[in-house]
């Protein structure tokens, strides 16, 4: 970037240009206004001889208002355009040119002198001056599109030096002028709007040269080139959409382009420091031919993922498409390619590959359609990030929980890959070790940044608690966010973390990593303050160590209401006591929302670090807690919908980790499932539903176990679980076993129901309407015939003739009808059963006609 030619106004009033020096830029002011007549230039303030000529130019009026509001604002420096570049000089012109963006963009403040806006015929208090601001010229000029989005802070001034407000103040009117998104004016990244977004704010405004309506989009698009006055607009145009694709590499940003999905993305704290870690990453990923790699590897809580993040956000305009991905497990991973096809569905609607993809059917074939879409030759700018890949597969383990990520990396030569993981050895990429922060600066950032106070620099209490946090950033994150939130001092608060580390010395002596020590000690002393104020938070923070990391949300926990626990009880009395409790977690830094998982089903959930739910499983939960967990089993049981639920699929996505954390504790013996066999039946249900069949097997034959413990080999819920081991018998191929489990459960109703009852039992007509459709299967139509009316005659007196089981019903009957009937002799050409009225089903009766042997 160009060096930036400063005015000073010293303490006599005098304006001169600040001497050459190589100290750092100091910060200075800027201003931003439309040229007039009598514009100062830069050899006038040069020219001593005659300062009474430069003074009396009507652009000098400019230059002392700019001058007396930055010392207004306590600053000494500025910069004006008229006469702080040497326009004479093409060398200078054009590197101040491409660097006008970052020079407004580092301005401490900028000022818009507004000189067709005047406050003189307004009301006092009013805003007598809108519709001249609306009308103002400022807003036509090409060069103020930059002017006016660069700067953090922006205030508008009219021509008698009255302030009219800001741009944040100002917000809504300056969208509806320039069309602008708020979003944007408020220092949303450019790189969240399209090129084609970006190059529309400037299409109704103009620029004296032709040339300059190009050139300034030089930084609204980050790019720089040589300006070459006389070349003409459209040659300038080329120009700048050459080195815009350069920045992409040549692809095709239409087809391949997909907005940055930050709901999928981690919730990320100010970020300070990794300067190198960051140059380091960009020099792995960026100016190769192929595929590039990077993995992020080192203990838990040194701010991995905030570092991923942080590259996304300083990177995201060189890629076409960023998509971040939950490598936590196998499952977590196809629901990942599940979220990015539907980004990919709707962004890029006449990708072919991805057209007749079934979202809610199987995932493992959602993830190949991915992989394939990515794999496209012109795809090459893409960004996957693998998040917590903390659990790879090892050669020859039979462990289904660990995770062979290589099943789910693009297969083709180019794009970008992050990897985030606690393991030296994941040898996916280039290796990048992500360690602790080296120094005491660093820390003081995120600990003033955390904790909102000034003056840490200079604490000699906040450079102890710093030192004694050892530059691991989740720790200092935690204790930043509890100072936040109390008034205790910095030394109060180291003296609360030496008692409770020297605690946890004798209660978890297991502990033998001095960095699980730091960040565990922090908790303590956020749960202690937690507990203070609303201890239905911290009791949910330790059930939490019953349920999967992410996703709680409070329809999950309301199933809790009649534990015996008096806090459990007041947090799921109601959403709003949920919400409380839940927010407290996150403003001290244990928890946070989790949008992206409850964005389709209206229902915000809530997540916990990993090394947070690693503490709240091996140090609040230190002695397990029976209750605790047959109650998390009870939750996540009792919400597994039926297939009548609306959006169930998506519940059931929901429900995924938490039911397989479940799974794994009812396999381990860690769960006493006795009394509640109703749980084991509602998870064989979930697996079967998600066609894990072996799972859901396992999942029914302990329900069908203990329910014959408990409640006798014929009860009708015994029954139940023996029927739906039939229909999954069904779908392993397993006829004669089905038949059996059927035979058995029809059999256990007729029995345990009296006559007028049976047809009233919804899951006994269930069992004949199964029956039925096994006994079409191997050929018996007649038993299948009888079961079928059987089950109508049910569903009719329970559900009416309307329902959905009826119509399908009537429609089996009816194909078994066709199947089994003769030509009409009387009519040749035709069978004897009358076609149905509905389209499908006529297109199945000519089918089955054609079957039959007519013409």
């Amino acid at each position: 970037m160009a060096s930036i030619r400063l005015l000073q106004r010293k303490p006599d009033g005098a304006i001169v240009f600040r001497e050459p020096t190589s100290d750092p830029v100091p910060a200075y002011a800027i201003l931003s206004h439309t040229w007039g007549e009598e514009e100062v230039r830069l050899q006038d303030i040069e020219a001593d001889e005659d300062r009474n000529k430069t003074t009396s130019k009507a652009g000098w009026a400019k230059i002392q208002f700019c001058a007396d509001q930055a010392a207004a604002d306590g600053l000494q420096y500025f910069w004006v355009d008229t006469c702080c570049i040497d326009k004479k000089n093409a060398v200078e012109l054009g590197a101040a040119i491409n660097s006008m963006f970052r020079w407004y963009q580092n301005a401490a403040r900028c000022y818009v002198y507004l000189s067709d806006v005047s406050t003189s015929e307004g009301v006092s208090g009013g805003r007598a001056w809108e519709e001249a601001f609306r009308t103002s010229r400022w807003f036509t000029r090409g060069w103020t599109l930059q002017e006016l989005i660069a700067p953090r802070l922006v205030d508008f001034f009219s021509v008698e030096r009255q302030r009219l407000g800001n741009k944040l103040s100002l917000a809504a009117e300056i969208q509806e002028i320039t069309s602008i998104p708020e979003s944007a004016l408020r220092g949303d990244a450019l790189s969240n709007f399209s090129i084609k977004q970006r190059r529309s704010w400037a299409e109704r405004r103009n620029t004296t040269i032709e040339e300059d309506e190009v050139y300034c989009l030089l930084g609204i698009f980050d790019i720089s080139m040589a300006l070459i006055y006389g070349e003409r607009r459209d040659q300038a145009l080329r120009r700048l959409e050459e080195e815009i694709h350069k920045l992409y590499k040549g692809v095709n940003l239409e087809q391949f382009a997909v907005p940055l999905n930050l709901a999928s993305f981690p919730e990320a704290a100010e970020f300070v420091a990794r300067e190198e870690e960051l140059s380091k990453m960009h020099g792995l990923l960026h100016g190769h031919s192929g595929r590039a790699a990077v993995v992020l590897h080192g203990l838990g809580g040194m701010g991995k993922t905030q570092l991923a993040v942080e590259y996304v956000r300083q990177h995201k305009e060189k890629h076409t498409a960023i998509f971040w991905l939950n490598a936590n497990d196998e499952d977590s991973l196809r629901l990942s390619f599940r979220n990015i096809a539907q980004q990919v569905l709707e962004h890029c609607p006449l990708t072919g590959i991805l057209g007749d993809l079934d979202l809610e059917g199987d995932l493992n074939r959602v993830v190949n359609v991915v992989k394939a879409w990515l794999n496209l030759r012109g795809n090459t700018r893409w960004l996957m990030i693998y998040d917590n890949y903390d659990n790879p597969r090892i050669p020859s383990s039979s462990d289904r929980t660990t995770v062979d990520i290589r099943r789910y990396l693009p297969e083709s030569d180019h794009g970008s890959i992050i990897i985030t993981t606690r393991l030296a050895r994941v040898s996916q990429g280039r290796r990048l070790h992500v360690q602790k922060l080296a120094g005491l600066e660093d820390g003081l950032k995120i600990l003033a940044n955390t904790s909102g106070r000034e003056g840490t620099e200079d604490d000699p209490n906040a450079k102890a608690l710093v030192s004694k946090l050892d530059g691991l950033p989740l720790a200092l994150s935690t204790a930043g966010a509890y100072l936040e939130h109390v008034t205790d001092s910095f030394a109060e608060y180291l003296r609360l973390y030496e008692a409770s580390w020297l605690e946890l010395q004798t209660t978890s002596p297991m502990l033998s990593s001095y960095e699980d020590r730091s960040l565990y000690t922090t908790w303590q002393v956020t749960l202690d303050q937690i507990w203070k104020q609303n201890a239905a938070s911290a009791q949910l923070l330790k059930l939490w160590a019953y349920f999967d990391k992410q996703d709680i949300w409070f329809k999950l926990l309301r199933h809790a209401h009649s534990a015996d626990d008096e806090q459990i009880q007041k947090l799921t009395e109601n959403k709003l006591s949920f919400n409380k409790a839940v927010r407290l977690l996150c403003e001290y830094g244990l928890a946070h929302p989790e949008p992206s998982l409850g964005q389709l089903s209206r229902c915000v959930g809530y997540g916990v670090h990993s090394c947070v739910h690693s503490w709240t499983i091996s140090v609040l939960n230190s002695e397990w807690d029976d209750s605790l967990a047959q109650l998390a089993l009870t939750c996540v049981a009792s919400e597994v919908p039926s297939r009548d639920v609306d959006e169930w699929w998506l519940l059931e996505q929901r429900l995924l980790q938490h039911v397989a954390r479940h799974e794994r504790l009812i396999t381990n013996g860690k769960v006493d499932t006795r009394g509640i066999e109703w749980a084991m039946h509602n998870l064989g249900d979930y697996y079967a539903d998600q066609g894990r069949l072996a799972e859901a097997e396992a999942m029914y034959d302990r329900a069908l176990q203990g329910r014959e413990e408990a409640l006798g080999a014929k009860h009708t819920s015994t029954l139940d679980t023996v029927n739906n081991l039939g229909n999954l018998y069904k779908d392993q191929g397993r006829l004669a076993e089905a038949e059996a489990m059927y035979d058995r459960a029809l059999h256990g109703y007729e029995e345990a129901l009296a006559p007028g009852l049976l047809p009233t039992y919804l899951p006994a007509m269930n069992n004949l309407f199964s029956f039925g459709n096994l006994y079409a299967r191997t050929g018996r139509e007649d038993a299948a015939r009888q079961m079928y009316n059987r089950a109508l005659a049910g569903y009719n007196s329970v559900q009416g003739p309307s329902s959905k089981w009826c119509k399908e019903l009537e429609d089996r009957l009816w194909r078994l009808q066709v199947a089994s009937a003769e030509p009409n002799n009387d009519h040749p050409g035709s069978i004897g059963v009358e076609a149905p009225k509905s389209r499908p089903l006529k297109r199945i009766f000519h089918k089955l006609r054609s079957r039959s042997g007519a013409v």
